[in-house]
């Protein structure tokens, strides 16, 4: 019949319109529906696509403002503490702190992606197309996290190279580097997702940056080494997770670590797993998700 065109020979089927139903002997051709297998591998590539240029399309602020930012922190360090502090721990000052900086800068925008991806969208009511399509909850957690994983990779990327004209530094083991960038990028990115998913207004993840995540950065060796603190705050630094990021991060670049640094590797790897895992349960659940 006229009324439904599109339906294949042999379907019913009822128009738009129709309050019965009508029979197509008509041939089309539309293709079958494709099938999703175990994974759905397109739906997770265009998830990431779209998380990877939410910050591309705006990689002045998301890209260039951290870099500026970080070479600004180096500047004023270096100039302040540079002759007071020389060395620490053999290592020159400069060299010794720009590790941690672009360490701190990664975690920051890894948390930033993930975190306004998920509260923008809720609060504008956009949720809904993250939710509806064929993606797993597995597959959600994955796309976000990586997107917000790559946004901390390309900002440290870019951060080194700035650093590059102002500071001389190698490498000493470039798995550590390459490690530790993804693993604490990726932790991030995951603890951005879990805040998202919690947080009803910005005004939340603002409290959660601002009362977590910077004290955590701030107080894990970035400027300094944990040698120089008292017992008590030593085991106290030992506790933080941001500190195993930071150290083995700058033992891949100068050799001087502050604890051993295959500990590092086991508590980061640990912390991403457990960290993985409540994303892809809150997902599963629709915690704060689902009305």
């Amino acid at each position: 019949m006229d009324g439904c065109p599109a339906a294949p020979r042999g379907v019913w089927c009822a128009p738009f319109g129709a309050t019965g139903t009508g029979y197509s002997d008509t041939m089309t051709d539309y293709p079958a529906p494709r099938h999703i297998g175990a994974v759905n591998w397109l739906g997770l590539w265009t998830l990431y696509l779209k998380e990877v240029q939410r910050f591309v399309t705006v990689a002045t602020q998301t890209i260039a403002a951290p870099m500026v930012t970080t070479l600004l922190f180096l500047a004023v360090f270096t100039l302040a503490l540079g002759r007071a502090v020389e060395v620490v721990n053999g290592v020159p000052f400069a060299q010794f702190l720009a590790p941690g900086l672009v360490m701190m800068a990664m975690v920051q925008n890894a948390f930033a992606n993930t975190s306004s991806s998920l509260v923008i969208s809720k609060v504008q009511g956009n949720i809904v197309d993250i939710l509806m399509p064929p993606l797993s909850a597995a597959e959600l957690t994955v796309g976000i996290a990586l997107g917000g994983t790559t946004r901390g990779l390309v900002v440290g990327a870019a951060t080194l190279l700035g650093m590059r004209a102002f500071i001389t530094f190698g490498v000493h083991d470039i798995f550590f580097v390459l490690f530790h960038a993804f693993a604490a990028s990726l932790m991030l990115a995951l603890l951005g997702m879990i805040g998202g998913i919690w947080a009803d207004k910005f005004d939340h993840m603002a409290a959660m940056t601002n009362f977590v995540i910077t004290p955590f950065a701030f107080l894990s060796g970035t400027f300094y080494s944990i040698q120089r603190l008292p017992e008590f705050f030593q085991t106290a630094a030992h506790l933080n997770p941001f500190f195993y990021m930071i150290d083995g991060f700058r033992y891949g670049f100068t050799g001087v670590t502050d604890t051993a640094p295959m500990l590092g590797v086991a508590v980061m790897a640990g912390i991403d797993t457990v960290l993985a895992l409540i994303c892809w349960r809150l997902f599963a659940a629709g915690y704060k998700l689902k009305a």
